[in-house]
C-alpha cells in the first residue's frame, strides 16, 4: 500500500498539470450537470416492511386518484378576544377567503368549517383546509404566494390567521452565516498548523473541489434517484469536514518529511505512502459506517449514507492525487516543518512539543487518566437512559413561524391530538359483510382510552376497504398517543373479519421509530465488526482495534446524552438557538452511530498508525506512544477543532434536524479526539505496553501485508530514483 502510494504522490507531484486538469474538468462537468438537470421534486418517504405503509400503499391502490401525496394546507383562524367565529363578520371574512382559496390552478379541495363542523366548541377557533394535487416541494411559487396572501387578508380583518401543513414547506437553508464562520475558524487553525497561509489554503481549496464535486453530482442525480435536501446537506457537511482534515494529514507530513532533508518530490511521495495510507483505511471506516446505513432497509436513510460515502471517496482520491499536484505548484511557499523556529533560534528543535509533554505525563498516571476519562464520558452519557424518539412536526417548528402558532391554535381548540390523527384502513376484501366488519372497528375504537373522536367509516367505490379517523386525546408525539397505536393493532384488529392497519404521520413515526431501533444492534455489529477486522490489518493488533472500538462506543453514547440534555431538556436551549424541546428525531442513535463511529476511526488511525510506526522501526512500546503523539498530536487536535467547526456551522440552520445533527456530530468529535484519542487512548496502551502490539502467529501469516507504517519505502525510494533528474535541493 505505501510503496504505490509512494509511487503515486510522486507521479502526482510531476505531472501535476494533468492531475490538476483533471479534477477541474471534472468539477465543472459536475457543475455543469447540477446547472441542467431538472429541479427535484419531493422526496418520497417510505419505510417498508411496517405496517404504516402497507397502510398507505393499500389506500393508493384501492383510493386512486386521491393525490394520497400531494401537499395540504390548513388554515386556522381564531376570533378576538370576546368574539366568535360564528359571528357574522367573521364567518363573512372565512367565506371570502375559502372562495380565494379555491381559485388556485393546483388546488383540488378547499373545505369550508361551517359545513365540516371544523369549529371548536366554544366557537373561538376554526380551520379550513386546503388539499393540492402537486406534492409540496413542487408546489408553484404563485400557488404558496396565494396561500400566504390569503392569510394576510384575513387577518388584515382582526382574525388571528396562521397555516400549517407541508404547503409552505421549502428547502432548509443549512445555516449559510455558520458554514462560513466554520470555514474561516478551520483557515485560522490550518495557518497556525501548517505555517503559511499557502499551506492552509491546499486543504480548504481541494475540501472545496470535492464537496463541489460531490454535491453537485447529488443536485445533478436528485431527480433521477429521489435524492432530498438532507442529502446533499449532509454530503456538504462530511465532505468538508473529511475533506479538510485528510488534506491536512497528508500536508503536515510532507512537511515533516522535507524537515528531513528530502528533496519535494520525494517528500510528496513519502507522504502520500505514509499518511496517504491512513487517509485511505481512515477513508474506508468511514465509507463502511455510512454505506452500512442501508442495512436499515429505509431508502432516505440509504440514499444519504450512500451519497456521503460517495463524497469520502473523492476526498481520499483528492487528498491522494490532488494535494501532492499543488504541492508541486506552491513550491518552496511550502515550508519544512519548525524552518521559522530554527531560524529564529538558531537550533534544531529539542525541547519537547506539548504532544510530547501530554504523552509523557499520561505514560505516568496512566490509571488515574483512564478512570478519569470513563467516568467523565459515563456520567455526560446518563441522559440517554431517558431518551425519547420521535420525528420533528410542526409542533418542533419555533414559535416565531405559522406553522407552530397554527399546530398550537389547534391544539387550544380541538385538544393536542388533533394534530397527529390516526387513519385506520379497513381491508374488508375478504369479508362477508365489509360494512359490519367496518363497524365492528368504529365501536371498538370508540371504548378505547386515550379517543376523542372517531368518524364513520368512509367507503371505496368498490366497497371493499374503508377508512376511519381517529384524533387521540393526547399529542402526536406522546407515549400515550404510540400506547393507542399499539392497542388498535394487538387487540382491534384480532377481534375484526378485516385486516386492520393503522397509518398517518404518527403511526408512520412510531414504525419509523422502531424499525430503527430494531437495526441498530445489526448495524452496530456490521460496521464494527468490517472495521474491526479493517482495522486489525492496519495495525497488526487485536487489543489496539477492540480499545477503538470500546472507546468508541464511550464517545457516542456521550455524544447522545449531550444531545438529550440539550434538545429533550432544553439545558443551553437558549445559547444554542434550541427554542422547542421534545423528543430525539428517530434516526439520530443509528446515523450518530454510524458518522462518528468513522470519524472516530479516523482519529484512531491517523494517531495509533505513526505510534505502530515507531513501534515497527524499533522503538519500545512506551516510547513509541510518545513519538506518536510527538507527531501527530498536534494535527490531530487541529484536525478535531477544523470537524468540530464545519459541524458546529450547521448549528444555525433554522431546520431542527440540521440543527440537531450539526451539535450531535460537533460534540462528539470533542469527545472523541479530546478525552477518547487523546487520553483514553494513549492510558490505555501504557498499561497493555508490549501486549498492545500482541497479534497470534497463524492470523500474522494469514493477514496481508498493507505497510501502512512505509517500511518498504526506505529501498523503494532509492530504487525509483532517478539520478539523472535535476532535484531540486531544500536548504535547512
Amino acid at each position: 500500500m505505501a510503496t504505490f502510494l509512494y509511487k503515486l504522490g510522486r507521479l502526482a507531484f510531476r505531472r501535476r498539470h494533468f492531475v490538476a486538469l483533471i479534477w477541474v474538468a471534472l468539477l465543472t462537468l459536475a457543475g455543469v450537470g447540477a446547472a441542467s438537470a431538472p429541479a427535484a421534486g419531493s422526496t418520497s418517504f417510505s419505510i417498508p416492511g411496517t405496517e404504516a405503509q402497507k397502510a398507505f400503499d393499500l389506500l393508493e391502490q384501492r383510493f386512486p386518484g386521491a393525490s394520497a401525496d400531494g401537499a395540504t394546507g390548513r388554515m386556522v383562524f381564531k376570533a378576538p378576544e370576546g368574539e366568535k367565529m360564528t359571528d357574522a363578520a367573521n364567518k363573512a371574512t372565512v367565506a371570502k377567503t375559502v372562495r380565494e382559496l379555491g381559485d388556485g390552478s393546483e388546488v383540488v379541495s378547499v373545505t369550508d368549517p361551517f359545513t365540516t363542523n371544523a369549529v371548536s366548541k366554544d366557537g373561538t377557533v376554526a380551520y379550513a383546509s386546503v388539499r393540492y394535487d402537486a406534492p409540496a416541494m413542487e408546489l408553484k411559487d404563485a400557488t404558496r404566494d396565494a396561500l400566504e396572501k390569503a392569510a394576510d387578508e384575513a387577518r388584515a380583518t382582526g382574525l388571528t390567521v396562521d397555516v400549517g401543513g407541508d404547503a409552505l414547506q421549502a428547502a432548509a437553508e443549512p445555516g449559510a452565516v455558520g458554514e462560513v464562520i466554520g470555514l474561516a475558524i478551520a483557515a485560522v487553525v490550518l495557518v497556525m498548523t501548517l505555517g503559511s497561509l499557502v499551506a492552509a489554503g491546499l486543504p480548504l481549496l481541494t475540501a472545496i473541489i470535492g464537496v463541489g464535486i460531490g454535491v453537485s453530482t447529488i443536485t445533478a442525480l436528485a431527480k433521477a434517484l429521489d435524492l432530498g435536501d438532507t442529502t446533499s446537506t449532509l454530503a456538504l457537511m462530511i465532505g468538508l469536514a473529511v475533506g479538510i482534515d485528510y488534506a491536512l494529514f497528508i500536508v503536515s507530513r510532507y512537511r515533516a518529511e522535507l524537515a528531513e532533508g528530502r528533496d519535494r518530490e520525494d517528500a510528496a511521495g513519502r507522504a502520500t505512502g505514509t499518511a496517504g495510507s491512513a487517509v485511505v483505511f481512515a477513508g474506508l471506516t468511514v465509507v463502511i459506517a455510512l454505506a452500512g446505513l442501508a442495512v436499515v432497509n429505509v431508502p432516505m436513510l440509504t440514499k444519504m449514507g450512500l451519497a456521503a460515502a460517495g463524497t469520502v471517496v473523492i476526498a481520499v482520491l483528492i487528498a491522494l492525487t490532488m494535494i501532492p499536484a499543488l504541492l508541486g505548484y506552491a513550491g518552496r511557499k511550502v515550508r519544512p516543518a519548525g524552518e521559522k523556529r530554527r531560524k529564529t533560534t538558531g537550533t534544531a528543535l529539542a525541547k519537547p512539543n506539548l504532544g510530547t509533554r501530554w504523552a509523557s505525563f499520561v505514560i505516568r498516571r496512566p490509571a488515574a487518566v483512564l478512570l478519569l476519562g470513563v467516568v467523565g464520558l459515563g456520567a455526560i452519557a446518563l441522559p440517554v437512559s431517558q431518551l425519547e424518539l420521535g420525528l420533528p412536526d410542526d409542533g418542533s417548528q419555533p414559535t416565531s413561524t405559522t406553522q407552530r402558532r397554527a399546530y398550537d391554535l389547534l391544539s387550544e381548540g380541538f385538544g393536542p391530538g388533533f394534530n397527529g390523527p390516526l387513519m385506520i384502513v379497513v381491508d374488508a376484501k375478504s369479508s362477508d359483510d365489509p360494512k359490519a366488519a367496518a363497524t365492528t372497528v368504529t365501536d371498538g375504537i370508540k371504548g378505547l382510552k386515550d379517543v376523542v373522536t372517531v368518524t364513520p367509516a368512509t367507503f371505496n367505490k368498490a366497497g371493499d376497504t374503508a377508512t376511519i379517523t381517529v384524533v387521540p386525546d393526547s399529542k402526536p408525539s406522546s407515549t400515550e398517543t404510540e400506547d393507542l397505536v399499539h392497542n388498535i393493532r394487538d387487540d382491534i384488529a384480532s377481534k375484526a373479519d378485516a385486516d386492520v392497519l393503522v397509518t398517518g404521520t404518527t403511526a408512520m413515526n412510531i414504525d419509523f421509530s422502531q424499525k430503527l431501533s430494531d437495526a441498530l444492534i445489526p448495524y452496530l455489529a456490521l460496521v464494527v465488526g468490517l472495521a474491526f477486522l479493517l482495522l486489525i490489518v492496519v495495525f497488526r493488533s487485536i487489543l489496539v482495534p477492540l480499545k477503538a472500538a470500546l472507546g468508541f462506543l464511550l464517545s457516542v453514547l456521550a455524544a447522545l446524552g449531550a444531545v438529550v440534555a440539550v434538545f429533550q431538556w432544553g439545558w443551553l436551549g437558549g445559547v444554542l438557538g434550541v427554542e422547542e424541546t421534545g423528543p430525539i428525531m428517530s434516526m439520530m442513535p443509528i446515523f450518530m452511530v454510524g458518522v462518528v463511529f468513522g470519524l472516530a476511526m479516523d482519529y484512531e488511525v491517523f494517531l495509533v498508525t505513526r505510534m505502530r510506526e515507531a513501534y515497527v522501526h524499533g522503538e519500545s512500546a512506551s516510547q513509541a506512544i510518545v513519538t506518536g503523539f510527538k507527531h501527530s498530536a498536534r494535527v490531530v487536535v487541529a484536525a478535531a477543532v477544523i470537524m468540530m467547526a464545519v459541524f458546529g456551522g450547521f448549528i444555525s440552520s433554522s431546520e431542527s434536524m440540521i440543527k440537531m445533527i450539526g451539535f450531535g456530530l460537533a460534540i462528539a468529535v470533542f469527545f472523541d479526539a479530546f478525552i477518547v484519542r487523546m487520553a483514553i487512548v494513549p492510558a490505555v496502551l501504557a498499561l497493555l505496553g508490549r501486549r498492545a502490539w500482541w497479534l497470534p502467529k497463524w492470523l500474522d501469516r494469514a493477514l496481508p501485508n498493507v505497510d501502512v507504517e512505509g517500511e518498504g519505502l526506505r529501498t523503494q525510494a532509492e530504487k525509483d530514483a532517478d539520478p539523472d533528474e535535476d532535484r531540486e535541493l531544500v536548504r535547512v
